[in-house]
């Protein structure tokens, strides 16, 4: 395998900064190197390129050639990437860069995520920029900051730096779909302190875990009928231990809150009198459950092996009340939109679950199309946890995208994907969230559409993108620019 097997594909100018960023650590909300980086990518071109207060970077090039008269475009991506590995990868993500690999027509990653989100459409506005045979408009590239953990960069991003009329979103994930839409998100998080009691001392202590589940996005494939790792965990603990005695020492579940979760690991504690009347009942759960997810999660593993006694366990009381909480916060498809065919309109994903040293804690987060929706289903979320007394606050409110149907930027973009590819694009919205609906507060006056490259399970170990898709998408890019 050659040390960069993405530097001989074309288009050559996207794969080689494609590696170049992903050489740079860029989780959310540490995004310093990478901001860096891009700064000195532009300064490197002698193009104006401005920092604002919270690191938000804008490059800007003049237009070519005979395109002075056309309206400025703005192009724009994230910087941040989510970070995932699967259990056994050993990887760093704060001082490593991403290891890609090529598999036929994709690529992907080696046991981490890849970076495509929003990976793809940096590298292909980097290739825009330092271009000298593209014809196009004046362009301002604008890269955001912290998109996956509260979409902070473009809330608080200075807008007076901006002069475009016109915005290309590069963060769409179908590269036949042209996304004139998104569904606004708003997070969940809940504290309770429990009591903790020593662990019977004639017990075994177990680990339980659920592993290799596909995880995935959680809005844009949270219709996928994918299994969540702490709403099983919940199932096994309260349906299969709470009748033979099993007590909790500490759960830790899934890993960031806008994906689906894979993994989740228990420390429990069962009296030797009942232990092998559970043992049976836990292995006929997992059976059970094998069974109704064996379509969609082949690779999935539930396990128990025996591991030290730990000091303490949760108090029986306080154990119901967080089992029976889990068990009824909502958790998947909340509605489906009545205007779009086969668009969630709201949805939520109990994203994390934390049970450790007298601290009950959880992370999931709502998305809709539609404002009452999202506050609807995030009340859902309150009640439950609110029922046993946890203590639950909303943050990170974002707002959706509303389509527009006047758009001249959809129109245009319609009609060059007809005349490039001899068929008609798809045109809907999303249930993912765009920083598109951010920025049109800042900016209200601005056309924007978003499209990209062809990607798979972004937010997960298992994340790749087409490489077929990305010639696609450069060619449809470049055309872009050159009719807007």
């Amino acid at each position: 395998m050659s040390q960069n097997p993405t530097l001989g594909l074309e288009p050559k100018s996207i794969w080689k900064n494609f590696e170049a960023l992903n050489a740079v650590p860029r989780p959310s909300k540490k995004e310093d190197r990478v901001i860096a980086f891009i700064r000195a990518f532009g300064e490197s071109l002698k193009l104006p390129t401005l920092v604002d207060k919270l690191g938000n970077v804008v490059i800007k090039k003049a237009a070519s050639s005979g395109m002075e008269d056309r309206p400025t475009v703005i192009l724009q991506a994230h910087l941040d990437m989510v970070h995932q590995k699967n259990a056994g990868t050993d990887f760093d993500f704060n001082t490593e860069g991403i290891r890609s690999t090529v598999e036929g027509d994709w690529v992907t990653a080696e046991g981490t995520t890849l970076g495509a989100d929003n990976g793809i459409g940096v590298a292909a506005i980097m290739a825009v920029l330092e271009a000298n045979d593209l014809k196009h408009p004046a362009i301002e590239a604008l890269f955001t900051i912290d998109e996956e953990t509260g979409m902070t960069g473009a809330k608080g991003l200075d807008a007076s730096i901006l002069e475009g009329e016109l915005l290309l979103n590069l963060d769409s994930e179908e590269d036949d779909e042209l996304t004139i839409g998104c569904a606004g998100g708003i997070d969940s998080n809940t504290q309770m302190d429990y009591a903790e009691v020593p662990a019977p001392s004639d017990s075994t202590a177990l680990e339980i875990a659920v592993r290799g589940l596909k995880g995935g996005h959680s809005g844009m494939e949270i219709h996928k009928g994918r299994a969540n790792a702490n709403k099983l965990m919940n199932r096994l603990l309260h349906k299969t231990g709470m009748p033979y005695g099993l007590r909790i020492a500490s759960v830790d579940g899934g890993s960031l809150r806008n994906a689906i979760p894979r993994e989740s690991v228990a420390v429990v504690v069962v009296p030797n009198g009942h232990l092998t009347a559970f043992l049976e009942a836990f292995d006929a759960r997992r059976e059970e459950i094998s069974r109704e997810f064996a379509p969609i999660e082949p690779d999935m593993a539930i396990e128990q092996r025996e591991v030290a006694l730990p000091e303490k366990v949760m108090q029986p009381a306080d154990q119901e009340k967080i089992l029976t909480a889990l068990y009824a916060v909502p958790n998947g498809v909340w509605r489906m939109s009545p205007d779009i065919p086969n668009l969630v309109e709201t949805s939520s994903s109990l994203a994390r679950v934390i049970v450790k040293d007298g601290s009950f804690v959880t992370q999931s987060l709502q998305r809709s199309s539609i404002e009452s929706g999202k506050h609807d289903v995030a009340f859902a979320v309150r009640a439950a946890f609110e029922a046993v007394g946890a203590t639950v606050v909303n943050d990170g409110d974002y707002p959706g995208w509303a389509p527009n149907a006047d758009s001249r930027i959809m129109r245009t973009m319609e009609g060059l994907y007809k005349d490039l590819f001899n068929e008609a694009p798809k045109v809907s919205a999303c249930h993912a969230g765009l920083e598109c609906g951010i920025l049109s507060r800042h900016l209200p006056e601005l056309d924007m559409i978003s499209f990209g490259p062809t990607i798979r399970h972004a937010h997960s170990p298992d994340e790749q993108v087409s490489i077929s898709s990305v010639q696609k998408f450069w060619r449809y890019m470049v055309g872009a620019l050159e009719r807007v």
